[in-house]
């Protein structure tokens, strides 16, 4: 199941219409087997889709969409702010954490988004300061390795 990849449909319109009924903008979703995109997709959000896609064959799909519901759900009544209840369900901050590492669909564990649900170390806002420093140190990192293997 990890060598399995989702459907990527690219230049869709369908992000562009939920985004009319969503609290966020839309840009790529994943639904069911497929992902649609508004444009081309990056790198970093075809592996962020595909953590989705991973999480979803773990739970067998249905669980995974009334998990998401409820997690949201969850964030809503605590943040009460829709944007910010989004960025906090478990499935979203283990994809935001993730999806910038090259090699880490190969390495992921199964269910590793569990570990996400105890993540309860900083507010939503100091997460995501620290999720921007752990990019930044990796990506300096990864270029002080490439100049000196060169």
């Amino acid at each position: 199941m990890k060598k399995w990849k989702p459907i990527f449909i690219e230049n869709s319109k369908v992000p562009v219409w939920l985004s009319k009924v969503s609290p966020i903008d839309i840009y790529a979703i994943s639904i069911g087997m497929f992902v649609w995109c508004r444009s081309l997709l990056s790198p970093v959000v075809k592996r962020h889709e595909e953590i989705h896609f991973q999480q979803k064959l773990e739970l067998l799909f249905l669980p995974f969409y009334l998990l998401y519901g409820l997690s949201w759900l969850y964030g809503l009544i605590k943040y009460r702010d829709a944007a910010v209840a989004y960025r906090e369900i478990v499935f979203e901050r283990e994809a935001f954490s993730n999806d910038y590492i090259d090699d880490y669909l190969e390495n992921r564990k199964r269910y590793a988004w569990i570990k996400h649900m105890r993540d309860n170390k900083d507010d939503y806002k100091e997460r995501i300061k620290r999720t921007r420093r752990d990019r930044i140190a990796k990506s300096s990192h990864r270029a002080r390795v490439q100049r000196r293997d060169r």
